[in-house]
């Protein structure tokens, strides 16, 4: 029975140590390479801007942290995760609702663009969303993958124009992980 209790104890202990820790675990652990560029689009759509502009809370001068969260906020609010094919322009997913990836970092970057022009921010900073590999310690982990959905996956990264300074984030790793930044190297 002690040992019972033990293990038990260990396994809480375990759990409760990477469930806090899993953005920390995630950062050390994959990391995100960029194979190419996806169109940037322009939040065009009236129904998306007035949807972005509800769902941040009436910021007053955010930093670049505070809108890449904000973007962050708004993205897993309105979309769902779906391996189906469909839409990747955030003009018209604010109505289907549902992407994949491609989908999320497209969403994420119209977003978290016209939240860097709402606050004066976009002739210094600007997201772009990437085509990327993951690596899981070193180990690019698409080539063991023969699905022609895990033959890259999409991200996005937010420059400094100036300085060079990149975040760099998942919208998708944080619609179901909640871990905001990611590793990328270029």
């Amino acid at each position: 029975m002690k040992i019972i209790k033990r293990i038990f104890l260990t396994i809480l202990i375990l759990t409760t140590v990477g469930l806090l820790f899993r953005g920390w675990f995630y950062r050390h652990l994959v990391t995100y390479k960029s194979v190419g560029l996806r169109t940037n689009y322009l939040a065009t759509d009236e129904k998306l801007t007035d949807y972005i502009d509800e769902n941040i809370d009436k910021q007053t001068d955010p930093d670049i942290k505070k809108i890449i969260k904000l973007g962050l906020s708004v993205t897993s609010i309105q979309l769902n995760f779906t391996a189906n094919k469909n839409d990747i322009d955030p003009n018209k997913l604010i109505s289907s609702k549902t992407a994949h990836c491609v989908g999320y970092a497209s969403f994420f970057a119209t977003t978290c663009n016209y939240l860097l022009d709402k606050y004066n921010l976009a002739e210094t900073w600007t997201a772009k969303p990437q085509v990327g590999h993951l690596y899981f310690l070193g180990t690019n982990v698409h080539k063991y993958v023969k699905s022609s959905f895990f033959k890259d996956h999409d991200f996005v990264t937010i420059e400094n124009k100036t300085t060079g300074e990149i975040y760099a984030v998942d919208p998708t790793v944080n619609d179901y992980l909640c871990i905001d930044f990611i590793t990328y190297t270029k």
